[in-house]
């Protein structure tokens, strides 16, 4: 591996472009790669062994393919069934994985009441729990499942009337009920207006992407591979049409 190496960042669709905003702004001198899996799009619903199975294929794909310095693995869901087993296949790669931003949650409302919404997936995997048991006693954790969420990010309703409809019973019980909610999937601070519109302004909305931003950054240096190059970005999908491609590159250059 050399600095003037790729940064791959994988996620099952469109959604781990909003870890890949965090990324540039850290680290804008990187060569990135981004790979989007949204023709086998949402992971969520999937069982653990699919998710896994196509987190791997994805990962072989892209080393065969490409100068790897760095694999980002911008999917909850994916992280939670495989980022194990990954590292376990893979010990000599840097391979940095995201979780539900709950630590950051906890930090900020000590004893407060907190939301994680993410896929089922995420939900349901051993690697979930062990981060909900850590702080289950600092604070009041509800889960929150919203299926359908990714598909309207995939097809670019983020922000929709179609949104606020599929969101507004999901979220409605917790209206006054929650000092944050961790949005535990890389689609959803795409759909972060509506949210806020729903809970109102007294529930913070928080991510894992910063975090996972750093880390990267700090493995990085670790190893001796930071670039300060002028940086790039490629964006690819097994989708390999121009509409999920455009809808690519409007979520990376959205303010």
């Amino acid at each position: 591996m050399t600095k003037q190496d790729e940064i791959a960042v994988f996620d099952s669709g469109v959604g781990g472009i909003s870890v890949l905003r965090h990324l540039r702004r850290l680290m804008p001198g990187e060569r990135y790669l981004y790979y989007g899996d949204s023709a086998n799009a949402p992971y969520g619903s999937r069982s653990t062994r699919e998710v896994r199975d196509l987190t791997f294929a994805a990962a072989e794909k892209l080393y065969r393919e490409h100068p790897v310095k760095a694999l980002v693995i911008a999917c909850n869901t994916a992280t939670a069934a495989a980022v194990k087993e990954l590292r376990q296949a893979y010990p000599e790669r840097i391979i940095i994985g995201i979780e539900p931003a709950l630590k950051l949650a906890a930090d900020h409302f000590p004893g407060g009441r907190v939301g994680v919404m993410a896929t089922e997936v995420t939900l349901r995997e051993e690697k979930f729990d062990l981060l909900l048991h850590r702080f289950d006693e600092s604070c009041a954790v509800a889960k929150i499942s919203a299926p359908g969420l990714v598909e309207l990010v995939e097809t670019g309703r983020a922000d929709s009337p179609e949104t606020e409809a599929l969101l507004r019973p999901i979220l409605t019980p917790y209206i006054g009920a929650l000092d944050a909610l961790v949005l535990g999937c890389t689609h959803y601070p795409f759909a972060a207006g509506t949210i806020s519109r729903i809970l109102g302004p007294g529930t913070v909305l928080l991510d894992g992407g910063e975090g996972t931003a750093r880390e990267t950054r700090r493995r990085l240096e670790a190893a001796d591979l930071l670039e300060e190059g002028p940086g790039r970005v490629v964006i690819t999908n097994s989708a390999a049409d121009a509409r999920m491609l455009r809808l690519s590159r409007k979520l990376l250059e959205q303010p």
